[in-house]
């Protein structure tokens, strides 16, 4: 998903074919960009990232028919910059609930136990 710019005239035709057989279809474009009135007219502006997760976990939950989605682990690089999300889709609560389990404490120990 970090292959999109903030323009989204500048993503090539190959990344936005990418994110379309990722995403299932080509609804990501209402997640990734919001029209706005711009100084020349119509435009398009990126969503913030955390609007982006927020559509794919109700995706995983509307279309692919999961009943529990935790919400997703930052994933992040030694300079603390969040590289990706780990996503995790279940149908049944008690895996959802283990999984959240995880998440917390690597929210609270992971990311200190490299040094």
């Amino acid at each position: 998903m970090n292959v999109f710019w903030a323009n989204p005239g500048r993503v090539s035709g190959a990344n936005q074919e990418r994110m379309s057989k990722f995403w299932g279809d080509e609804s990501w474009r209402e997640a990734f960009y919001e029209p706005v009135q711009g100084l020349f007219g119509p435009m398009e502006e990126k969503n913030p990232i955390g609007d982006v997760v927020r559509a794919f976990q109700a995706r995983l939950k509307r279309v692919a028919g999961f009943g529990f989605v935790p919400d997703p682990m930052p994933m992040r690089n030694s300079k603390e910059a969040i590289v990706y999300f780990l996503f995790f889709a279940a149908h049944k609560p008690v895996a959802a609930e283990i999984v959240e389990d995880i998440f917390k404490k690597y929210e609270l120990y992971g990311r200190r136990l490299d040094g």
